[in-house]
């Protein structure tokens, strides 16, 4: 029953990606046909289709061991095997970072990583495109007892020596248990595996759902790529919590450290209250005890209790596995699948609704535009040789005069142009050197000469405070060019604005603003874990260098991405004055056409009318079409308007705590290893 809620929601956000996805495909072969075929234009299509096609809804789970995660993500997405799946035990179960997801293009199968690849400087980012570095067993999904066994490699261990744990930076002075274990054994256990892929055919996950276990705080803090990247990545962030531990210290650090301040969409699970439940008790009264842990969890953790959702885990799969309705309801898991449901969704219609859906309205709005300034040209030419019926020839040959009048001045403002447009790509290309991948390694190797050689917190927040400096420098510098080629732009728009009637346009200025506020929010990261107790007084030096080096990762993504914004407003600064230059030059020819033909006969005009007429009734159909393409385009955007609404409902308690800027460069799925 509760699966059926969420998978509904998600075929729901599926039918409207769907009907978004045609209608830009729709767009893009009506461009392909059309006279305003452009390139560059089909080929951003192109990758704005591959993106939808890719698009993912991700949903993390975080908690301290012993939560009932990993029993959540059973009930939740397994209980059709009726019984446990992922591993669920008392204790420590996974042990490593473990994503689950679909992929069509593979067998069942799940991927794992050696823990010994942490002693390299390569992330997990790089090792995901690097099929060799994993380890791969194949699924039997027609087999739950086989798959039972085969899943249970998530929770491998082995014996290390101190020295060897340290090598890997896996050894935590702090970790009281860790320290018995030494004492008393002489060894210690680590994970066999660093990471984890599993490929699972769920409707779900077929639906484009993926689901990031994340082990313990030791393991957080242990992979700083889950900080900078998979977690603010997510859709939705589900934190856990249990009735019978109570908010504990390790899980303030969990909440505080990796979620508060960096997950805009969270819900908090308190887990186990069927150790409330209590048949000697009034149904009320425990209810009453249900509640009042709601409220002391969301007091603790400074939320609304509404986002605190009392469940039983155990009981929810034991309800879907045994088909008790009763249990199931009781055991509140449909009412947080229902809220799970409409928050990933809102997530996803604001994120795209913001990006995609409001981009390609401005493509088909402006193509739109150009078919009615088509039309137009069209009607005024034969309003033009209508008027020549019956007139003698001198008639035509004053228009055709003004014609050749008007060419001569066009061609004259040309070489104006061609300068302008030489000198615009010349200054673009200089600007799109600045955000090069190179000129980025030489920043990165000056902040690792600011850091030195001794991988300290002090060091690391010099240095990123160093990188970040650099980053506001060059974005005051690229601003200030991009503002002279604005100007240049200005200058050639009214040329021909004042000398040819072209219509009035303001060229949009350049906006770095998502740039800086990526490299801050990288900084305001950096600083975080620099002023971590538990960091500051452990100095563990091999988590510091691997945290620079997944800075060094985002920073690369940052700049990627900026670097792309800037060559497709260098694209766009001249893109309407270049429309509206082959319109006008059309225009002519075609005048000077009609007007030559009509000097010869009567029928030779009435041929030219009906060619142009019937040109009209086509572009007027070009135009219905591309009404039509908008109107469903827009339609598609009414949902992630009202879900920007929502979204600026949540974002007023986040921005209490750290505002985070919109990072859509994370949003673009990750590679998987191929098998």
């Amino acid at each position: 029953m509760s699966t059926d809620t969420l998978q509904a929601k998600v075929n729901e956000y599926q039918a409207w990606r769907t009907n978004l996805t045609n209608t830009i495909s729709e767009y893009r072969d009506w461009l392909a046909t059309s006279e305003q075929t452009d390139a560059l234009l089909e080929l951003r299509l192109y990758d704005v289709l591959e993106m939808l096609k890719r698009d993912q809804l991700v949903m993390a789970f975080l908690a301290e061991f012993s939560r009932g995660k990993t029993e959540t993500i059973n009930a939740l997405f397994f209980a059709d095997f009726n019984q446990r799946l992922l591993p669920s035990e008392p204790g420590r179960t996974t042990m490593c970072p473990t994503e689950i997801f679909w992929d069509g293009r593979e067998e069942p199968c799940i991927k794992l990583l050696p823990i010994d690849t942490r002693i390299s400087d390569d992330s997990l980012t790089y090792l995901k495109t690097t099929p060799n570095a994993w380890q791969k067993f194949r699924l039997n999904v027609d087999s739950p007892e086989e798959m039972k066994e085969t899943l249970r490699k998530l929770v491998e261990q082995k014996e290390v020596t101190q020295g060897e744990a340290e090598e890997l930076g896996l050894f935590n002075p702090q970790d009281i248990g860790m320290i018995h274990e030494l004492e008393t054994q002489g060894l210690l256990k680590i994970p066999v595996w660093r990471h984890a892929i599993i490929n699972y055919p769920h409707p779900l996950l077929k639906s484009g759902l993926v689901v990031i276990d994340t082990p313990g705080l030791n393991t957080l803090g242990a992979e700083p790529e889950l900080t900078l990247n998979i977690i603010p990545n997510a859709h939705a962030v589900l934190f856990l919590t249990a009735t019978d531990t109570g908010i504990t210290q390790s899980d303030m650090q969990i909440w505080n450290d990796f979620i508060k301040g960096r997950a805009k969409y969270k819900l908090v699970l308190l887990n186990k209250i069927d150790m409330l439940w209590d048949d000697l008790k009034p149904k009320q009264d425990v209810l009453n005890e249900i509640e009042k842990q709601v409220n002391i969890t969301a007091h603790q953790l400074g939320i609304s209790p509404e986002s605190v959702f009392a469940i039983s885990a155990q009981k929810a799969l034991v309800a879907k596995i045994k088909k008790n309705t009763d249990l199931l309801q009781r055991s509140g898991i449909i009412e947080l699948e229902t809220t799970l449901g409409n928050q990933i969704i809102q997530a996803k219609h604001e994120i795209l609704g913001r990006t995609v859906a409001s981009e390609c309205s401005e493509m088909i709005k402006n193509s739109r535009k150009i078919v009615q300034n088509r039309l137009t040209t069209l009607r005024e030419q034969v309003n033009e040789l209508r008027t020549l019926r019956g007139q003698n020839i001198d008639a035509s040959i004053n228009i055709l005069a003004k014609v050749v009048s008007d060419r001569k001045r066009y061609e004259a403002s040309i070489p104006t142009f061609n300068q302008a447009n030489d000198k615009i790509t010349h200054l673009g290309k200089k600007l799109l050197r600045h955000l090069s991948l190179a000129y980025l390694d030489t920043s990165l190797a000056e902040s690792r000469q600011v850091m030195g050689d001794s991988w300290t917190t002090i060091g690391l927040n010099h240095g990123m405070r160093n990188l970040t400096k650099k980053a506001n420098d060059l974005a005051a510098h690229v601003t200030k060019e991009s503002s002279a080629i604005k100007q240049l732009a200005e200058n050639v728009y009214e040329v021909f604005q004042s000398k040819h009637g072209f219509e009035v346009f303001d060229p949009p200025a350049l906006d770095m603003s998502n740039f800086i506020n990526n490299m801050k929010s990288l900084e305001k990261i950096t600083d975080d874990f620099c002023t971590d107790p538990v960091n500051v007084l452990t100095e563990k030096h091999f988590l510091i260098r691997k945290f620079f080096l997944g800075l060094g990762t985002q920073t690369q993504k940052i700049f990627e991405h900026a670097e792309k914004d800037c060559g497709r407003w260098l694209e766009d600064v001249l893109g309407v004055l270049k429309t509206q230059m082959n319109a006008h030059k059309t225009s002519l020819d075609e005048r000077t056409k009609n007007l030559t033909e009509a000097n010869a006969s009567a029928e030779a005009l009435d041929h030219r009318l009906a060619i142009i007429e019937n040109e009209y009734a086509a572009i007027a159909k070009q135009s219905q079409t591309l009404d039509t393409m908008l109107l469903q385009l827009m339609k598609a955007v009414q949902p992630a308007i009202k879900a920007k609404v929502e979204a600026e409902k949540i974002s007023a308690e986040f921005e209490k705590t750290l505002k985070l800027p919109d990072m859509t460069f994370l949003n673009v799925p990750q590679s998987t290893p191929a098998t």
